[in-house]
């Protein structure tokens, strides 16, 4: 933690993606990118799936016991707009962190490019100032009938990156109510807490709220703000299309470590949310709790956590 007498400029980027459209996503990236870092931020977050997108309302034309030739139609087209590590848009991305020397956090659909290349995860790609992939984080479970498109990941991609702001760690989504996952970031040591998501409710608010007061560190809620018009019109699944304008509000949001707001929620429109974050507030919060410290009790509980890399099949790539 170091002594934390600084302040840190972050920025949480609440924007839409182009959904399905892997080279226009990553081009509105780039530019909301040079926007955030034209503000001062040091670290620059985007949401749950921004390349490319968060399917919300699609079916691939999936029901219990069945699926049909349109649903497969749309998920290849998903499956063609997903991202490879070390593919062109992973060093579009690296390159742009480098330009502006920023820390950047990218929501991405991730392609298994190790193994038979099927299967997709919900993933966060850390980039560091100097370009480099510092590390990458997949969903550990999909929520609800993201099990039909996403696998699952496992505890090898738990990393907690140090930046000149404190130690960086993510859970996405509904991984953030799993009670053992934020455990495992609490004992990393996490300071800057990002909850890239997609859950637009205004109950979510509580769960960030919480996260803060439960690790005493920083909350970065990031959301993307969603309309209609921003959904290809040629799906092959014509009856998945959303009927209303508003498909996600958004609700991007930063909560400081006594749980109160730095930046309120935003709803209705995009916006990038920039903050100064003052990181001596972590130290004096802990002076009653600190979960992995004076407040623990590792006498009675213990914490296991498996970062041995899970590989299908038990087969190593060569």
């Amino acid at each position: 933690m170091g002594d934390m007498e600084h302040v840190y400029r972050v920025a949480v980027v609440q924007a839409g993606s182009v959904l399905m459209d892997r080279a226009a996503c990553t081009e509105k990236a780039v530019k909301l990118i040079g926007e955030a870092a034209a503000s001062g931020a040091e670290m620059v977050l985007f949401p749950e799936a921004f390349i490319s997108g968060y399917p919300r309302g699609l079916s691939f034309g999936t029901h219990v016991g069945g699926r049909t030739e349109e649903g497969r139609a749309d998920w290849l087209r998903y499956w063609q707009s997903s991202v490879e590590v070390g593919d062109r848009t992973t060093e579009v991305l690296a390159e742009t962190a480098s330009r502006y020397g920023i820390y950047l956090v990218m929501g991405v659909i991730e392609r298994d490019a190790d193994f038979s290349g099927g299967t997709l995860f919900c993933t966060v790609l850390y980039f560091g100032p100097d370009g480099r992939l510092l590390g990458k984080h997949r969903k550990l479970k999909p929520t609800a009938a993201e099990r039909l498109i996403w696998g699952e990941g496992d505890g090898s991609t738990l990393p907690v990156i140090d930046t000149p702001g404190g130690k960086l760690g993510s859970l996405i989504c509904w991984e953030n109510y799993m009670p053992l996952a934020r455990a495992a970031m609490y004992a990393k040591g996490v300071d800057l807490y990002l909850a890239p998501t997609a859950d637009e409710r205004e109950r979510w608010q509580a769960t960030l709220r919480h996260i803060a007061l439960e690790g005493r560190c920083f909350v970065l809620g990031c959301n993307q703000y969603v309309t209609a018009d921003m959904y290809p019109d040629d799906l092959a699944c014509q009856e998945d299309l959303p009927k209303a304008d508003t498909v996600c509000s958004g609700g991007s949001s930063i909560v400081d470590p006594m749980g109160e707001y730095v930046v309120e929620p935003v709803y209705g429109k995009e916006e990038i949310l920039i903050a100064d974050l003052d990181m001596s507030r972590i130290p004096a919060s802990r002076l009653e709790f600190d979960v992995t410290g004076h407040y623990s009790r590792p006498d009675v509980f213990k914490l296991l956590v498996n970062e041995e890399r899970q590989v299908p099949m038990g087969i190593m790539p060569e």
